[in-house]
């Protein structure tokens, strides 16, 4: 029974953020449904902005949504693979980072091949690149807030 509590506590969340990313590669999220929503708030507080400049702005939404999501996967599968618990004195293993690095770029790779299968996205190096460096940039911080816990 512990078991399965750990199960559904740890990794029931890392599919659940999984299947929220395989979500939002379908069609509703793809660039010009998203540029619906974030472009008539630009123009709501920019009234001037050119097409070019909104154009500019979402994609920097978008791209930054891919960054903070596969932070977000890593930092699940790390606490999932870690089991993390309250005052835990154990050390930081990179090796730890690792698995949940390769978790997230393997899932970001099966995630850009979905988007070409459909119509309104393409899958794409670049962003699979975004997605780890996004992964990367998670667990970095998550070592150096645990840096900053002992200093203080």
């Amino acid at each position: 029974m512990r078991n399965l509590r750990l199960f559904v506590f740890y990794w029931v969340p890392v599919f659940v953020w999984m299947v929220l990313i395989f979500s939002a590669s379908g069609d509703g999220a793809s660039f010009q449904h998203s540029s619906r929503i974030i472009g008539p708030l630009l123009h709501w507080l920019f009234p001037n902005l050119s097409a070019a400049a909104t154009n500019n702005v979402v994609l920097a939404v978008r791209k930054c949504a891919h960054l903070s999501e596969y932070a977000v996967l890593a930092l699940l599968v790390w606490c999932a693979r870690r089991k993390p618990a309250w005052k835990d004195t154990r050390p930081w293993r990179w090796s730890e980072a690792a698995e949940a690095l390769w978790v997230a770029v393997l899932y970001a790779a099966t995630d850009e091949l979905h988007q070409t299968f459909v119509p309104s996205r393409e899958g794409c190096l670049r962003d699979v690149m975004i997605d780890s460096t996004g992964a990367v940039v998670g667990l970095i911080l998550l070592w150096l807030l645990g840096r900053w816990r002992k200093f203080w």
